[in-house]
């Protein structure tokens, strides 16, 4: 028989295209390490370091850079979570998910016929569409809580700012990403203003230059982050948002207020797990999926099996139902978390799944644990020389938001609304069903599945930061990353490009990727009862940094499905 990684390499040489793909190791560097979906940005982010900045100062300057090089996800105007390990070992989350607009109401999006609105005015696109941004909010709080303080909040947004004045260098990738997405924003003046030239789209090699942006960051840099909020900037975007009929007022910005919470914490096979809570469910839902399969010998399997893939679904299935059922804003209802993640109950859980065959999401129900992101989001992992590091993931939801660009300010505005549950029944834009605990509140925010995670080895040293975007699919990603990892001894390259399956309860569908499952694999699960479907496009984007065990060397990855890049020093 072949050694294990020979085969998983070969796989990948189709799954991926090339053989040098498929056999790129982690990029190695001694002190620090940045990945995110844009080399630019990873750049930005390691000269931070380079300047005696931790991993929280690279992740703000990152954050920033990215709202410029990446405007189909990266943001001023979404939010999002960040996870944060100090070198001691104490962690913390930083929650700035946008909220609900004061004036918002449960049925807001229910139009005369008790249907869905489409189009303008609905939870997808237009002004209405947006939740109050957390972006700026978030970073400005990890900077002051927890940044080094060698370097400004100015210094830090700079980069960004030049990117934005000069214009930043289009790739193939991005011309696509545009082509694909210019429905979203073509209908407003504004967004089609900035991201078109003379109606036609920019092309690879072109310099996009966004001088409204640069002017909204040069105002950041003179007055602090409060100018988003009470400023200049924030005058333009409530203006905006009344002559078009949005609800977003300027007292709805002038009261965002980020939070800082406690993470929740797993075990699989010895390592902890430290991930996001709530208003996330890819803290709950990812360690409640590692207890199932914690209880399988997984290693056996082998990591393109037919069997392993049948235990992935049948687990992911019934988590996805409890997240459907119980999941929303624990400050607005009660969410069984601690229940959900409880060994004993995914004990339960796992005694119902057969081994033969698929089951049916007709038949999983919520199960009763005890107190009962478009794929285009952005995650970036950061690694400093002292051990610092940072897990963020944040988005606009859907690509390019609502499509509104606020006059004035070159600030994409979120789609967030439509992560509530807008109708009961009814999917929203990932086809996720939700609860009555995720309906539409003032000042509520959104449930995501943003999964930022952190991994421990057994002795409690950090072992990687891990996260992706790619809406229900995030936290389906980073469970088979982990276990890639941990169970088939994959490096975290490996464990990142290596093919990936997705269910989500509803619809009662599995999700491969292109070449993501072999033939023989697919008629074994259909054997079974599984009914496959492939997306056209990959399936999220994974960015980690690993520190090796023995040399503390920082190992990063990027997904070799983008144009990411991880760099280092």
């Amino acid at each position: 028989m072949r050694p294990l990684q020979h085969v998983v390499a070969v796989f990948l040489c189709v799954f991926i295209g090339s053989a040098d793909a498929a056999w790129r190791d982690p990029v190695r560097a001694p002190k620090g390490m940045v990945a995110s979906t844009d080399r630019v940005a990873s750049e930005i982010g390691v000269e931070v370091l380079k300047r005696g900045g931790n991993a929280v100062d690279a992740a703000v300057a990152v954050a920033f850079a990215l709202a410029v090089t990446y405007p189909i996800a990266g943001n001023l105007g979404g939010g999002g979570f960040m996870m944060l390990r100090r070198a001691d070992g104490t962690v913390t989350a930083i929650d700035y998910r946008e909220t609900a607009p004061a004036a918002a109401t449960r049925d807001m999006f229910i139009g005369p016929d008790g249907e869905l609105i489409k189009g303008e005015g609905s939870s997808l696109i237009g002004y209405r569409a947006s939740g109050v941004p957390g972006t700026v909010a978030g970073m400005a709080m990890a900077l002051k809580q927890h940044g080094s303080g060698r370097l400004t909040w100015s210094q830090l947004i700079e980069p960004a700012r030049k990117l934005a004045a000069d214009g930043f260098l289009v790739t193939q990738r991005t011309e696509r990403l545009f082509q694909d997405e210019q429905k979203i924003f073509a209908p407003y003046p504004e967004s089609r203003r900035i991201f078109l030239r003379d109606g036609k789209l920019y092309r690879e090699g072109e310099l996009l230059p966004q001088p409204e942006l640069a002017g909204t960051l040069a105002r950041l840099q003179k007055n602090g982050p409060r100018e988003f909020y009470e400023g200049a900037t924030a005058r333009l975007i409530a203006d905006d948002m009344k002559q078009h009929g949005g609800l977003m007022t300027a007292d709805d910005l002038r009261n965002y207020t980020p939070k800082e919470r406690a993470p929740l914490r797993g075990n699989y096979r010895g390592h902890e797990i430290i991930s996001m809570p709530p208003p996330s469910s890819g803290g709950a839902v990812l360690i409640q999926m590692l207890n199932i399969l914690e209880g399988f010998d997984v290693r056996k399997l082998g990591p393109l099996s037919s069997e392993y893939y049948h235990l992935l679904i049948e687990t992911m299935r019934r988590a996805y139902a409890d997240r459907a059922e119980y999941m929303g804003d624990a400050d607005f209802a009660s969410v069984p978390i601690n229940g959900m993640i409880e060994k004993a109950y995914a004990e339960r859980q796992r005694s119902t799944i057969d081994l033969g065959r698929a089951s049916s999401s007709s038949e999983i129900r919520a199960g009763k644990p005890a107190g009962h992101e478009s794929p285009e989001t952005t995650h970036f992992s950061i690694v400093d020389a002292a051990g610092n590091a940072v897990s963020n993931t944040y988005t606009l939801n859907g690509a390019f938001g609502s499509g509104v660009v606020a006059k004035g300010t070159g600030v994409l505005l979120n789609n967030e609304m439509d992560d509530f549950t807008a109708k009961a029944g009814a999917p929203n834009l990932f086809g996720a069903i939700q609860s009555e605990r995720n309906a539409i509140a003032p000042q509520k925010r959104p449930l995501s599945s943003m999964t930022p995670t952190f991994v421990l080895r057994p002795d409690g040293s950090l072992f990687f930061a891990i996260g992706t975007p790619g809406g229900t699919t995030i936290t389906n990603t980073v469970l088979q990353v982990i276990s890639n990892v941990i169970d088939h001894g994959m490096n975290l390259q490996e464990a990142i490009d290596a093919p990936r399956v997705h269910h989500q309860w509803l619809p009662d569908e599995v999700v491969s990727e292109p070449f993501g499952l072999s033939q023989d694999t697919r008629r074994a699960l259909e054997a079974r009862g599984h009914k496959i479907s492939t997306v056209v496009r990959e399936m999220s984007d994974a960015q980690g940094v690993m520190i090796e065990e023995k040399t503390g060397v920082r190992l990063g990855a990027s997904d070799s499905r983008r144009d990411g890049a991880a760099v280092g020093y």
